[in-house]
């Protein structure tokens, strides 16, 4: 039995993390079980002040760090359920919520609400956040899905 296998002191400072252990240890995950909200765009969970400081890691173009009206205009505390997701490129359920071209972290079920017309306008004519028709999409499948793949009008 190899009991220095985790001995801290036997790994190299000097070594750098796989790409894979760097990104999960940079994996945003909510800081707190209350006052989570759910970004309107990507369903990634934080509190309020973690979309304050940070913003949110997958729309950076969404301009809610350091800005508190903006953290409510593009998040909810209205969701359903929670999915914890390591490695969305590989995982079935990170493909199944839509999350797979995201970074690690937790993530919604099921978002209610949408972003405001005013915002899906100013992330259009920025050219930001990638195709707007994706961001339709989603934004389509969050409000009409009930989390079984069965949409409902």
């Amino acid at each position: 039995m190899d009991v220095d296998r985790y001995d801290d002191n036997a790994v190299d400072d000097g070594d750098a993390l796989p790409d894979k252990v760097q990104e999960l240890a940079e994996a945003s995950v909510p800081t707190s079980l209350k006052g989570v909200r759910a970004c309107m765009r990507c369903g990634l969970l934080k509190t309020l002040d973690q979309f304050l400081e940070y913003g949110c890691d997958n729309c950076p173009f969404l301009d809610m760090a350091g800005n508190h009206e903006r953290c409510n205009l593009c998040t909810t505390a209205f969701y359903e359920g929670q999915v914890a997701v390591m490695d969305p490129g590989e995982s079935w359920t990170a493909k199944w919520l839509r999350v797979d071209e995201f970074l690690p972290g937790v993530y919604a079920i099921a978002v209610t609400g949408q972003l405001d017309k005013d915002i899906e306008d100013e992330i259009a004519n920025r050219g930001g956040g990638g195709d707007v028709a994706l961001l339709d999409l989603i934004i389509m499948k969050l409000n009409h899905d009930d989390g079984m793949g069965a949409m409902h009008e």
